[in-house]
């Protein structure tokens, strides 16, 4: 039996597909979920940056094994290239304007900086790209969804403006134009 060198290319490229599978890693502890929440981002009253399109969307937060929180979503209707803050707030209240979020979510009085050296509420900035949309892939060692610095019933708020990352306590990141209550489970 004669054997084709098209059979035999697919032959090895079949031998290679089943040996990257065998090399595959397994997640380690610190990537299983111990615990989950989320926040659906709705539009405050405040003038939204796109005219007919409120401000949406939808960003999960998963506790990990090794004390990490992954925050993962996407907010649309953002205006265009637009880079704006993004804060976890004290108070999971979302009516009117947004100010009933109170200030930042700050559990260990910090002042107000870039993520990771500030308020544990201080998350990086959406960067949305020409359609209004920006994706959100973080980790934060800051906040929890259990215990003391549980971020769980708390206010989710996105701002009209960018984050300074100096202006104490804001950020000066203008208007909240949407707010979320982060609740648990999901």
């Amino acid at each position: 039996m004669m054997t084709s060198p098209r059979f035999l290319r697919l032959a090895v490229a079949l031998a290679a597909l089943g040996a990257v599978g065998a090399c595959t890693t397994t997640r380690s502890d610190s990537a299983t979920p111990v615990a989950r929440a989320q926040a659906e981002l709705r539009a405050t009253t405040t003038a939204q940056p796109v005219a007919g399109k409120p401000v949406q969307g939808l960003i999960r937060f998963a506790q990990m094994t090794d004390g990490a929180v992954r925050i993962t979503g996407q907010v649309n209707n953002l205006a265009p290239n637009a880079r704006v803050g993004f804060h976890i707030h004290e108070n999971g209240v979302c009516s009117g304007d947004g100010t009933a979020a109170g200030g930042h979510f700050n559990p260990t009085g910090r002042q107000h900086a870039t993520p990771g050296q500030g308020h544990a509420g201080d998350l990086p900035m959406l960067q949305a790209d020409a359609t209004g949309s920006a994706t959100v892939q973080y980790v934060s060692h800051d906040i929890q969804l259990t215990g003391p610095q549980s971020i769980v019933n708390r206010g989710l708020i996105v701002h009209a403006s960018p984050d300074d990352y100096r202006t104490q306590p804001t950020g000066n990141a203008g208007a909240r134009v949407a707010c979320a209550v982060i609740e648990p489970g999901h």
